[in-house]
């Protein structure tokens, strides 16, 4: 694992402070892949890039548009520089021989949760789960989760899945599955918005080990190779989401304009309120941007156990991983 030196660190902040002479008038080029269209996950870039933060820090910032190709495949295979993966995908990809390495905790604990509709008096506990339809989006993870969740509550873990994708909210509001799982701070304030009444269970309530669910990260060959740079991005984005924090309404407002006509203001001040309330962006005590090792250790060991880590052909790994070198947090300023 790449570990970037105090000295190091101040040596880039430095040279980033030096863009009136003639060394550093370019601006060192930066690509930005995104996991989904844009959201509140990703607010913080864009302030970033609005507020001119990478600009001092002597980066010219390509956010670029969101593909079929998953942001981890774009930044293994090296055709963007950082990107936006969760860390299920981290875990699985990394496992597989992917050249990725998270570097930024977009958030500090989980934002998943099972959740069924509140007139379902019927389902008091996970437990009640059990022999119901669940609307899924074909991953291993959710079913190894999902019978975690009930057996923990004391239920067997058998459950009918129904795989629709996106679709599956749609299903669940019309009683064609029984329970789906949602991103509270965007499925579940979406469905606050439009009153559609909800209950839920959270992971990390019934055996799950919590998770930062988001992170950003890059390819170990990109940061080997530009030290100084990954630290002057860190350190810019990490400003990006501090700013937002601070400042939700104009925050909203950047991500909008940056995205005319693609979002609902409504959704996005909700979604970023829901964010900092939670305390999820930026704990109570401060802590933004920082990867926990211990969470990380705890949900690596929980996917390996769960037999969904698997190698580069294709077989369960019958040895668990190091997980320490999938993530680093060098790159942010101390």
């Amino acid at each position: 694992m790449t570990m970037l030196s105090r000295r190091s660190f101040f040596a880039a902040m430095l040279a980033t402070s030096l863009l009136s002479t003639p060394a550093f008038a370019q601006a060192q080029k930066v690509t930005m892949a995104l996991d989904w269209t844009p959201n509140t996950n990703h607010i913080g870039l864009y302030v970033a890039k609005a507020k001119g933060f990478y600009t001092e820090a002597g980066l010219d910032v390509d956010i670029l548009p969101y593909s079929d190709t998953s942001a981890g495949a774009l930044v293994a295979n090296h055709v963007a520089d950082f990107g936006i993966f969760g860390t299920i995908s981290l875990m699985s990809q990394r496992t597989a021989g992917a050249d990725l390495v998270a570097t930024y905790a977009v958030v500090q604990t989980e934002t998943g949760r099972v959740v069924f509709n509140d007139d379902r008096t019927d389902i008091q506990s996970p437990k009640d789960l059990d022999g119901l339809t669940y609307g899924g989006f074909g991953s291993d993870w959710e079913n190894a989760l999902i019978g975690t969740i009930i057996r923990h509550d004391g239920g067997k873990g058998e459950f009918e899945t129904v795989t629709l994708g996106t679709s599956a909210y749609e299903a669940l509001a019309n009683g064609a599955v029984d329970f789906t799982l949602e991103v509270y701070t965007w499925e579940g304030v979406k469905a606050e918005l439009d009153n559609v009444a909800q209950r839920a269970f959270r992971y990390a309530d019934f055996g799950v080990p919590d998770e930062h669910t988001t992170f950003i990260g890059s390819s170990q060959a990109y940061l080997d190779a530009n030290p100084e740079t990954a630290a002057a991005f860190m350190a810019a984005t990490q400003r990006g989401y501090a700013f937002a924090v601070e400042h939700p309404d104009e925050a909203t407002d950047i991500l909008l304009a940056a995205n005319e006509g693609m979002l609902d203001r409504t959704l996005i001040r909700a979604s970023l309120q829901a964010l900092i309330d939670g305390h999820y962006l930026q704990t109570a005590d401060g802590v933004i941007g920082t990867i926990d090792p211990a969470k990380m250790d705890a949900i690596g060991d929980y996917l390996f156990k769960a037999g969904i880590l698997r190698d580069a052909d294709g077989a369960v790994v019958a040895e668990r991983p190091d997980f320490a070198p999938y993530y680093s947090n060098a790159y942010l300023p101390e």
